[in-house]
């Protein structure tokens, strides 16, 4: 799903909070003309995505290694332009918000930004509910899994819920 959404809008620089093992990175890293920069604060987790991004040999992904809450405003303050963001880390209600708050510094008006776990927790629900009122949010759209977020002023502010 994640790859086709990043294809269909034409998104080129992707932020991932969360790498993991580095499998959803791959997914989005595997859209033409992405360039990736994947977050992760656990060494190990890091070392094992890397040797996998090289296994696969794709070259678009940067792993930025270490605390979140350390890495994230320094690449901020780079002023790099993003057009497609996950947050899949630190699913407390403080952390998502805190990471929605500083990539909203970077997204643009076709930004498209991916909260994983909104359901897991009543916190992470909350930072859900917080996302979606958010001033610069016009749409959003509650896959139970995960919400989308859609900063276009031209939208009229929606909220849609699927469930398959």
């Amino acid at each position: 799903l994640y790859q086709r959404i990043i294809s269909h809008y034409g998104c080129h620089t992707i932020v991932e909070l969360g790498t993991s093992l580095g499998v959803n990175t791959l997914y989005l890293a595997r859209a033409a003309g992405t360039n990736v920069y994947t977050f992760e604060g656990a060494p190990s987790l890091a070392a094992l995505a890397r040797k996998h991004f090289a296994e696969a040999r794709q070259e678009n992904i940067r792993v930025i290694e270490g605390d979140i809450d350390i890495t994230l405003p320094e690449f901020v303050a780079q002023g790099v332009k993003v057009d497609w963001a996950l947050i899949d880390a630190n699913h407390t209600e403080a952390a998502t918000l805190r990471y929605f708050n500083l990539l909203l510094k970077i997204l643009h008006d076709t930004s498209i930004l991916v909260i994983d776990d909104i359901h897991q927790s009543p916190a992470m629900e909350s930072a859900w509910r917080q996302v979606q009122g958010h001033e610069r949010v016009r749409a959003t759209a509650d896959l139970y899994r995960c919400g989308i977020a859609f900063f276009s002023p031209l939208l009229n502010k929606q909220h849609v819920v699927l469930r398959m």
